[in-house]
C-alpha cells in the first residue's frame, strides 16, 4: 500500500486495515481514523501513533454495558443501578448525535464518581479496544480518512496502547475463533488467520501513562465503600402466570441491588404483597381469574399501595390498553417482549 492511503477516500475501495494502522503508527499520527463500511463506522483515536480509544457505531452502549457487567463481578460498586444510570445519562447523547464520543465520556464519568479507579478504567478501555479492533480487522473495503480529535482533548487519557501489540493480539483472537479447516482443505487455509508480516515501528509494550497527580486523585473501591452507605436493596414483586416470564425477570434483575419475589397466582397475590411491602410491582395484564387491571385497581385502594410504583407488563400496545392502565393509576407500561436494558430502565425510572 502506498503512502497515499493516508489521504481521504470518499468512495469505497479495497484496503488492508493492518497496513493502514501500521502506517499511522510509524508516522506517529495524531487524530481520529474514521473508517466506514456499509452502515458501520469505526472511530480509532490516536496520539503520536498510539491508540487512546476505539469505538464503532454498532450498539456502543450495549458493548460498554457488557464489559461493565463482567467487571461488576470484581468491582462491587458497578451494580445495575449504576450501569443503568450511565445509559440514561449518556446513551441519549449518542442517539441524538452519533459523532459524539459519549461512551468514552461515560467511562470518564464513572472515574469521576469513583465507581472505577484509573487503572480499572484503563483496563476497560483496552478491553473495548480489542473487541472493536477485531471487528475492524475483518473489513476488506470501505472509505476512510483522518479527522482531528478535539472531542477527546477535554477528557482524561487513561492509556496509550501500542498498536502493534494490540493488533497482533486481536489477530490471535480471530485465529482461535475461526473453525478448524478440514483435512482436504488444509492447504487452502486463508492467510489472514494470522498476522501478516507487516513492518511496525519498534515501540515499547502498551503502558499506562498515569501522572502522580492523577494517581493521588484516585480513591480505591474499598475506601469508597467505607465512606458511603451500603447500597439500598429494593424489594420487587413480579406477578405473572407464566413461569418463563417470571424467570426472565428474575434473571434480568439478578443483582445485589434487588430482592425479587415471584408470584404466579393473582388471586393470592394481594395478601402476599401486603406482607412483603415491595418498593415496586411488576404486574402482568393477561392473567386468568383476576387480570392485571383489576388487581392494580385493588392495590390502589389499599392504604399501603396508593403511591407504590406499579408497572403493567403486557404484549398489548393499543391505545385502549394504555388508557385502561392509566384509568387504574398504573405507574408505567412495559411491552413484551422486553430485554434487560428496557426492564432496568423502567425499574430505575420509578425507583428513583
Amino acid at each position: 500500500m502506498s503512502t497515499a492511503t493516508l489521504n481521504q477516500y470518499n468512495s469505497t475501495q479495497r484496503f488492508n486495515p493492518l497496513s493502514l494502522l501500521a502506517q499511522l503508527s510509524s508516522r506517529q499520527t495524531d487524530g481520529c481514523l474514521k473508517i466506514s463500511n456499509d452502515s458501520v463506522i469505526w472511530s480509532i483515536y490516536l496520539e503520536q501513533g498510539r491508540l487512546i480509544y476505539a469505538s464503532n457505531s454498532v450498539a456502543p452502549f450495549e458493548r460498554l454495558d457488557n464489559h461493565l457487567r463482567r467487571l461488576s463481578r470484581d468491582i462491587p460498586s458497578l451494580v445495575s443501578q449504576v450501569r443503568v444510570q450511565v445509559r440514561l445519562l449518556f446513551e441519549s447523547q449518542w442517539e441524538s448525535n452519533s459523532s459524539q464520543i459519549a461512551d468514552y465520556q461515560a467511562i470518564s464519568w464513572l472515574v469521576e464518581q469513583q465507581y472505577l479507579n484509573f487503572t480499572q478504567a484503563a483496563a476497560l478501555v483496552e478491553a473495548l479496544a480489542e473487541e472493536v479492533m477485531e471487528s475492524l480487522l475483518e473489513v476488506k473495503e470501505g472509505t476512510y480518512h483522518i479527522v482531528n480529535q478535539d472531542q477527546l482533548e477535554e477528557f482524561t487519557k487513561f492509556c496509550r496502547l501500542d498498536l502493534r501489540t494490540l493488533v497482533e493480539h486481536c489477530y490471535e483472537q480471530l485465529r482461535h475463533k475461526q473453525p478448524a479447516p478440514s483435512k482436504s482443505k488444509t492447504a487452502t487455509t486463508p492467510s489472514n488467520t494470522s498476522a501478516p508480516n507487516t513492518k511496525w515501528p519498534h515501540q515499547q509494550q502498551a503502558q499506562l501513562k498515569t501522572s502522580k497527580t492523577e494517581q493521588n486523585k484516585v480513591i480505591s473501591i474499598e475506601d469508597y465503600h467505607k465512606k458511603n452507605a451500603p447500597t439500598k436493596v429494593y424489594k420487587i414483586v413480579c406477578i405473572d402466570d407464566s413461569p418463563t416470564v417470571l424467570n426472565s425477570i428474575k434473571l434480568f434483575l439478578d443483582d445485589q441491588s434487588f430482592s425479587v419475589v415471584m408470584i404466579n397466582d393473582p388471586v393470592k397475590a394481594l395478601m402476599q404483597i401486603v406482607r412483603i411491602k415491595p418498593d415496586l410491582i411488576l404486574l402482568d395484564v393477561g392473567m386468568p381469574n383476576l387480570d392485571g387491571y383489576e388487581l392494580c385497581s385493588l392495590l390502589r385502594k389499599h392504604r399501603l399501595f396508593k403511591t407504590t410504583p406499579i408497572v403493567m407488563v403486557t404484549g398489548h400496545t393499543s391505545f385502549i390498553d394504555r388508557a385502561k392502565a392509566k384509568l387504574v393509576r398504573a405507574s408505567g407500561y412495559l411491552t413484551k417482549p422486553f430485554n434487560q436494558s428496557e426492564l432496568l430502565k423502567m425499574v430505575f425510572k420509578h425507583l428513583s
